[in-house]
């Protein structure tokens, strides 16, 4: 590894489709856990030494015992928005099923796992929950709206009633995303308001004591891009951090719009990180840059992501994600030794029972191959947003074909034969840097097919938007990934590859 220090660092740190983040710190290690919504493996987990490079070790929830998402859980429902934080010599993660379960709690004494069993919070009601401990070890648990609760964190039981706290901006819409925390002479409770849109922001309140009552920061919100050309937009639900020199750091949600008039985000909402400093007893957040000033200590850099997945190993990487569930009767690598194998489920990906395997999309500029074998079967190469909005280039015996389906609307774009035998689909993301119609939208999608030489045809160019949240709603990001939707298909490797501009 590298510890050289760089003039500048990128953001966001964690890009794609990475939101909500939380992150806590333990001697020289931070840890960060995000929103992972319909997807499974649930939670994903990151470590860093130096705030700026992350390394993906783990899902925190990769059991089905732990994440309940039947067929029917709506896509962007799911698991809302985690708090993460170690107490007492262990780690400790609330997440709300918003699908099932609502709150649960899980413990593990290594964030890489495994991580316990649910311990439910039945009474305890509303999304975003957090967690604190004061100085008597008393646990409270604090959520959107914004109410706190007193818990028991070992046994999920509610002690008392719960009590309303400051709730930001009066009328201000979706006040969620609270963190409490002690620093210094104040308890500080900090917030998300004005909705995951163009409108989100951070605001924060502090008192004497964490259940009040709370007095505003006068310059609130502390962080929003509203009604700014900023390229990073929808900046809000931060939490706060110590770096190892014991300056303070936000992390913190936002999307990069791209394309015209209003500005499309198909990443997803992604992590980014700016400093903290502190004035008055207040925290004031600096500059968010997507080239940003490295910060003044060694930085960390681990070995580059190997392109290709050749589904040599038993296990899956930490990144493949499928909506709702994974089945090794479904997905397989142990089946034909250095091939992943999918069965079918449903007869296309707008059924949510579908089988689908893929990655987050994380550069607006990209590149998607793999070599599907559909020999026994039907199935292909996707780009996902949901169950109404994906493009894929599908494969049987004979032939490829273009597909898409936009909201209500389905249809074969384009179709080409093809030998028999194994293929190779390839998916190229190209992003919009030059705007010159305010219609213009995002990027573009182009899949295509390559020869035994080469070669590649385009069979279709799609227009991006159609797979963003401005027009699919939601709270989720792209996946781009492998399915099958017709017997059996086996693939020998995938790869995913930024493409510079």
């Amino acid at each position: 590894m590298s510890s050289t220090p760089a003039r500048t660092v990128s953001n966001p740190v964690i890009p794609g489709f990475h939101p909500d983040p939380s992150i806590c710190r333990v001697g020289e290690d931070y840890y960060l856990a995000c929103s992972s919504f319909e997807y499974f493996p649930g939670v994903p987990l990151f470590h860093s030494r130096d705030l700026v490079h992350w390394t993906h070790i783990g899902n925190a929830l990769d059991r089905p015992e732990q994440l309940r998402l039947a067929p029917g859980a709506a896509s962007s429902g799911g698991l809302y928005a985690p708090t993460l934080r170690h107490h007492d010599g262990r780690f400790w993660l609330i997440v709300t099923n918003v699908s099932a379960d609502g709150n649960m709690l899980f413990t593990a004494t290594d964030p890489a796992g495994p991580w316990s069993d649910p311990i439910r919070l039945p009474g305890v009601h509303g999304i975003d929950p957090d967690l604190a401990w004061d100085d008597d070890g008393t646990c409270r648990c604090t959520v959107a709206g914004v109410s706190q609760y007193r818990i028991d964190p070992l046994t999920g039981e509610t002690i008392g009633e719960p009590r309303r706290l400051w709730s930001g901006a009066p009328g201000a819409k979706a006040p969620e995303a609270p963190h409490l925390y002690r620093i210094g002479d104040y308890w500080y409770l900090l917030i998300a308001e004005g909705g995951t849109e163009r409108c989100h922001g951070v605001s924060i309140a502090r008192g004497r004591t964490p259940d009040g009552p709370f007095e505003p920061c006068p310059d609130n919100p502390v962080l929003t891009h509203r009604g700014t050309d900023h390229p990073v937009q929808n900046t809000g639900h931060g939490d706060l951090v110590q770096g190892p020199d014991g300056s303070w750091w936000m992390v913190f949600l936002g999307v990069r719009p791209q394309g015209g008039t209003p500005g499309w985000h198909v990443l997803g909402r992604e992590t980014f990180l700016a400093p903290v400093t502190w004035v008055d007893d207040w925290p004031v957040v600096g500059e968010v840059a997507l080239d940003m000033a490295a910060p003044p200590w060694p930085l960390h850099e681990p070995a580059a992501e190997p392109v290709r997945d050749d589904f040599d190993t038993g296990e899956l990487a930490h990144g493949w994600i499928s909506p709702r569930s994974r089945s090794t009767a479904h997905c397989t690598t142990g089946e034909r030794p250095g091939w992943l194998t999918l069965r079918a489920r449903g007869d296309s990906l707008d059924d949510p029972e579908a089988t689908f395997l893929g990655r987050r999309q994380q550069h607006l500029s990209c590149r998607a191959r793999v070599l599907a074998d559909p020999s026994d079967g039907r199935g292909g190469l996707a780009v996902r947003l949901d169950e109404r909005h994906h493009y894929e280039i599908e494969a049987e015996p004979g032939q490829v074909r273009v597909i898409a389906r936009v909201g209500t609307l389905r249809t074969v774009v384009a179709s080409h034969p093809t030998p028999a035998g194994p293929v190779v689909l390839r998916v190229d993301v190209t992003a919009t840097r030059k705007v010159t119609d305010p219609r213009q939208g995002p990027d573009t999608v182009t899949l295509g097919v390559e020869d035994a030489d080469g070669g590649h045809s385009e069979l279709a160019v799609l227009d991006g938007r159609y797979l963003s949240t401005e027009v699919a709603g939601g709270f989720t990001g792209r996946v781009i990934g492998t399915y099958a939707t017709l017997g059996t298909v086996r693939f020998d490797w995938f790869d995913y590859e930024a493409v510079a501009d």
